[in-house]
């Protein structure tokens, strides 16, 4: 901001409130004139764009205590006084006239030498140094370029299916307006997705700031994720288990894929089918089916006799002589 701003600009006017206005109120005020002259409610209206800029401004330096407090002192210290930049053999009335009433006729302006110390050496002795009038980081004490927007937090919550696969969602911004979001394949429960511009518009025209979406995702009723990879329990006969067959496996985009059990398979064995996992840009996984052998909770008596002969023929046979060796070991 032109350190002549600092003096010629009342905020406190520009906003409609007391110079001993709280912060929360001062909020209430800006929000309120904002509405009421943001260039989205008039469009093509320069007057109100004007209007919005000055209201921002004001809110942009009284919203911040350093800042108001600095203000304040400089309105006080000028106590309404005009400056001039003061062409060549020009008599008071100048900027310079007024600090060189305060200070004994010790200050000029930056190029000037008189007193041992330019008009920046003043202030910052007055405000703690730093930043002064003149400067290229902008205005005083560094106050000068737009402010940032601020950033914004949201969830939302998505099905197993999109996750997996991406898709474009619409969500309900803090304004009322909808928020098109892009869900990239492959996002993963509690992920943050940052939104570059979607979150707070920034106060004085600068830029917005981000919306930092966290993703919950739904489970799924028969695959878990892991990796790039998908998982699933597959059940499977006794004797498909025994003898070997040739299943159908349920596969995540709702069509099946054929795999083979070999002979002997125990339950529990993971089987992998290449590629029919997560895709996303960074690769592809593998569908992993957990071989589940199911035991018939009743048996008709052919299914009875069938396996009594077949205890018959397995002799003395203990899948459990292994164990209880290694355990006695």
């Amino acid at each position: 901001m032109a350190s002549q701003d600092w003096f010629e600009k009342d905020f406190y006017t520009v906003l409609g409130v007391d110079r001993s206005v709280s912060q929360a109120d001062l909020k209430k005020a800006y929000r309120k004139l904002a509405r009421q002259f943001h260039p989205d409610s008039n469009p093509g209206d320069a007057a109100a764009e004007s209007r919005f800029k000055e209201i921002s401004e004001a809110y942009s330096v009284l919203s911040d205590e350093e800042q108001r407090r600095e203000y304040d002192q400089i309105r006080a210290m000028g106590s309404g006084a005009r400056f001039t930049a003061g062409g060549a053999g020009q008599q008071g009335g100048g900027f310079e006239d007024v600090f060189g009433g305060l200070f004994n006729q010790g200050a000029r302006t930056r190029t000037g030498t008189r007193g041992g110390g330019g008009f920046e050496d003043i202030l910052g002795g007055m405000f703690g140094g730093g930043g002064g009038f003149g400067q290229t980081s902008g205005g005083f004490r560094g106050f000068g370029g737009p402010t940032p927007g601020r950033d914004v937090t949201a969830t939302t919550s998505i099905d197993f299916v999109t996750a997996t696969k991406g898709d474009t969602v619409t969500l309900s911004g803090g304004n009322g307006k909808p928020i098109t979001v892009r869900i990239p394949a492959g996002v993963t429960n509690g992920q943050k997705l940052k939104l570059r511009g979607k979150g707070e518009p920034s106060p004085d025209g600068g830029e917005a700031g981000d919306l930092v979406l966290t993703v919950h995702v739904d489970k799924h009723p028969v695959f878990e994720r892991d990796g790039l990879n998908l998982r699933v329990n597959v059940p499977v006969t006794f004797a498909e288990a025994a003898l070997g067959a040739t299943i159908e496996v349920p596969t995540l985009g709702g069509d099946t894929v054929r795999m083979k059990v070999p002979a002997g398979t125990s339950s529990g064995r993971v089987l992998r089918i290449k590629g029919r996992g997560v895709e996303t840009k960074t690769g592809k996984g593998d569908l992993l089916a957990r071989v589940e052998v199911a035991v018939p909770s009743h048996l008709t008596a052919a299914q009875k006799e069938a396996l009594e002969a077949l205890v018959t023929a397995s002799g003395d046979e203990n899948p459990r002589d292994d164990l209880l060796a290694k355990a006695r070991a």
